[in-house]
């Protein structure tokens, strides 16, 4: 660790609760004329969100704040030239902005070692220079994590076509030099706060006065820029740093991503699949793309910018990443929906309350979540000025100068496009880019829909009762069913669940009503068997993220998901979504056999036991893990697209594995492994049967879960009279209904809106589990 940043896990603190909540702004000249009156107006509108800021225990040390500028080719020629370097042309040079050790030998040694990664990438060294500070207005903390600021001017080779060619190897040479310097630790400090031929950054761990007081550069009359993106940061229960303050090299962000430990994992096994004509066989050497120690902004700006430097534009990434909410949108047209539902096949939402500006130094946009819970407000003069910000009145404007006012709508986007000089509007950017590929067309042919796939003999009978003959492949053969009480009784079932909660759930559709609050101790404290689930606890929206009501705002909300192997994400194609579609993760006996038997539609799968021999105890369900990991692996390798997890397989001599650690403990083996994207995990378990049982196992990567013991629960309760006469297919589908609505509710709380967002999130908390088990099966849980 490093002064410069956050310290490790410790007591209640983990590095990965890094948010922030923070005031966000920016000013464009609509035709893209340079000036440097942008700079100023940009660091004025940054000093009138001090508020939305934060500072630490002295006033002058901040949380962060900054400033990001298209490049200043004038001022970047004079001071170049004042270090002896000639500077070619705009577009033909690019400048890196680094954070550096404050000790001489520390920077040298960093300086030698990016040198050489820029020679390897072909690229030429043109000079480096010492960037001016005055950090008199510094508080003492901030002073002593405070780096070397220095900026170093890069070449573009003859062999570059454009400037976009040119930001991808310098992509390249920032993600090599960071991993080479900091793999050997010559330079502790050392942070790209942006290498581009197109922007710079100008930021650090500093209050939104002190900007312009700490780097002179930003006073200098030749710092000219079209656009100026600043932010104010106010770091929610978490660590300020120097390199954690916005603006990044895309985005400046106010909100949480409350998806982010999902998306992160996600992001980090689709690696093994990353391909780019673009980047050819530069990306393998950039590896790791995401930087996982990162803030939410900051991986969101990594995976923003890799999307968008391997071929997409940045309004397209954007609505990949943000999209609008989209399943129950009656009014939405045809082309923009299904513009959605393809790229959900490719990428989860990052779901949160969030306003995010983005800019490439070309375009200038922001973007508001699904719930709209940010505020972002904007102005448009008569001179062709665009300003928005996080509140209305960051920049003085006279009231006959206004052409109009605004504020950004829910999952909306707004763009300034200044190579047209006009404003873009929602409907039009996003209208064009949906009819870029012929996306419905891809979506008909290729994305199955589970009621479409053939009907198959359920293996276990419609109804669990094991008369239908198997009607699918397996890597074991099924057991006789174990009598339905004995099966209870080995899961755990008592009567009062029957009554109390499985009866409102299967009569009505809706979860039991109890009293707010539980008396009854903690799992580790008592001295009955507990469910695994009972150890872990949901984490609840803190501070800065408000709850969504799931009745009220039911729009915005969405059960869909998707299951099978997923594809190239950078590579878009017809086929990268051929996948098959749940209206619920909740799935009956007979879609069970359905998934069992899609083999025949294009889906192998393989049903692995989960079970272990009960006499051999501890070392028995460890042997029993490290075997069903084995065997994933090699039916991944043989093609497979899912994989099934069945406790079916007890009797006296096997017990069951808890679903919850089979589950989460081979998603995070093939997360490590980069192949968790190939396959989708399917649950066949007689222990889920609450809320928060469906809603831990979908949070730790389940994808579709059967819970069979349930429904020959019901059928029982129906035929002993707990239940009213009734239908048992409608119990069924009123359980499941139930569940759906309990776990949407239940992601509501912390501001997710939708299950494929929710799926692989772990927003939990364990308590009472040994620290080498939650390491081990429960990666990166608290």
């Amino acid at each position: 660790m490093t002064l410069t940043q956050p310290p490790q896990a410790q007591g209640l603190y983990h590095p990965q609760y890094e948010h922030d909540a923070c005031g966000v702004g920016f000013i464009v000249h609509m035709k893209g004329a340079q000036s440097h009156s942008i700079v100023q107006q940009g660091l004025t509108i940054l000093v009138n969100l001090a508020h939305r800021g934060a500072v630490g225990a002295e006033a002058n040390t901040g949380d962060g704040a900054g400033i990001l500028l298209q490049m200043p080719h004038r001022f970047m020629a004079k001071v170049a030239a004042a270090e002896g370097i000639t500077l070619p042309a705009p577009g033909h040079y690019g400048v890196g902005f680094f954070f550096s050790s404050p000790v001489a030998g520390d920077r040298e040694k960093g300086r030698r070692l990016f040198e050489r990664v820029v020679q390897e990438e072909g690229q030429t060294v043109l000079g480096w220079r010492d960037v001016p500070t005055d950090n008199s207005s510094l508080g003492e903390t901030a002073k002593a994590s405070e780096p070397f600021m220095q900026q170093v001017f890069i070449g573009r080779s003859a062999d570059l076509a454009n400037d976009q060619a040119f930001e991808r190897k310098l992509y390249i040479i920032r993600k090599r030099a960071h991993s080479a310097i900091n793999s050997t630790g010559v330079d502790p400090y050392l942070y790209a706060t942006s290498l581009s031929c197109r922007t710079v950054v100008y930021k650090g761990m500093l209050t939104p006065e002190q900007v312009g007081l700490y780097f002179p550069d930003l006073a200098d009359s030749d710092m000219e820029s079209a656009l100026a993106l600043v932010h104010s940061r106010f770091s929610t229960n978490t660590f300020p740093s120097w390199e954690r303050a916005h603006p990044y090299r895309y985005v400046a962000h106010n909100g949480e991503i409350n998806t982010l430990r999902g998306n992160i994992n996600w992001m980090y096994a689709r690696q093994s699949m990353f391909e780019s004509e673009l980047f050819g066989d530069d990306l393998q050497r950039a590896k790791p793309l995401i930087n996982k120690e990162g803030s939410d902004s900051g991986i969101f700006d990594n995976t923003l910018e890799l999307m968008t430097l391997a071929g997409r534009s940045l309004p397209h990434a954007v609505m990949m990443m943000v999209p609008e909410p989209w399943t129950a949108h009656e009014s939405m047209s045809p082309e923009k929906k299904a513009f959605y539902e393809y790229h959900a096949c490719l990428m989860e939402p990052w779901d949160g309350p969030a306003a995010i500006a983005f800019t490439d130094g070309t375009m200038m946009g922001a973007v508001l979540d699904r719930n709209g819970l940010r505020p972002s407000r904007y102005t448009v003069t008569k001179d062709d000025l665009v300003i928005m910000a996080s509140e209305a009145g960051v920049l003085p404007i006279a009231p006959e100068n206004v052409a109009y006012k605004g504020r950004l709508e829910p999952g909306r986007m707004f763009l300034v496009n200044m190579d047209e000089g006009r404003i873009v509007s929602d409907e039009e950017i996003k209208q064009q880019i949906a009819t870029e590929n012929p996306y419905r067309e891809w979506l008909d042919q290729h994305l199955v829909k589970l009621g479409d796939l053939s009907e198959a003999t359920d293996p276990a009978g419609v109804n669990g009762n094991g008369k239908d003959p198997v009607g699918a492949q397996h890597a074991v053969p099924l057991p006789n069913p174990t009598p339905l009480p004995i099966a209870q009784t080995a899961f755990g079932y008592t009567f009062e669940e029957l009554r109390l909660l499985l009866k409102p759930m299967a009569e009505n559709g809706v979860e039991a009503v109890g009293a707010m609050g539980t008396d009854t101790p903690l799992p580790v404290l008592s001295n009955k068997p507990r469910l695994l689930y009972d150890y872990f606890h949901q984490l609840f929206a803190q501070v800065t993220t408000p709850p969504i009501d799931s009745i009220r705002e039911a729009i915005i909300t969405s059960a869909d998901t998707t299951i099978g192997s997923e594809r190239n994400l950078l590579k878009p194609e017809p086929e990268s979504c051929r996948l098959i579609n749940l209206k619920t993760p909740i799935i009956t006996n007979a879609e069970l056999a359905k998934l069992k038997n899609a083999g025949e539609s294009g889906f192998p799968s393989v049903t692995l036991p989960i079970v272990f021999k009960a006499e051999e105890g501890e070392a028995g369900l460890e042997a029993a893990l490290n075997g069903i990991f084995a065997s994933a692996d090699e039916a991944i390798a043989a093609g497979t697209s899912l994989i099934i997890l069945s406790d079916r397989p007890i009797d006296a001599a096997h017990a069951p594995i808890p679903a919850l650690l089979a589950v989460a403990g081979l998603h995070h083996h093939l997360i490590r492994n980069g192949s968790r994207t190939r396959v989708g995990l399917v649950l066949e378990s007689g222990e889920p049967r609450e809320v928060h049982h469906f809603a831990t196992l979908i949070g730790y990567g389940c994808g579709a879960i059967n819970p069979y013991l349930v429904f020959d629960t019901i059928e029982g309760m129906i035929a002993d009279q707990l239940l009213p006469p009734m239908e048992f297919d409608k119990a069924c589908q009123n359980f499941i209904k139930a569940v759906t609505k309990g776990v949407i509710k239940i992601a509501s709380k912390i501001g997710i809106s939708t299950i494929q967002s929710y799926r692989g999130a772990q927003i939990f908390e364990a308590l009472g589990l040994n620290q080498a088990v939650v390491d081990q099966y429960f990666t990166w849980t608290a």
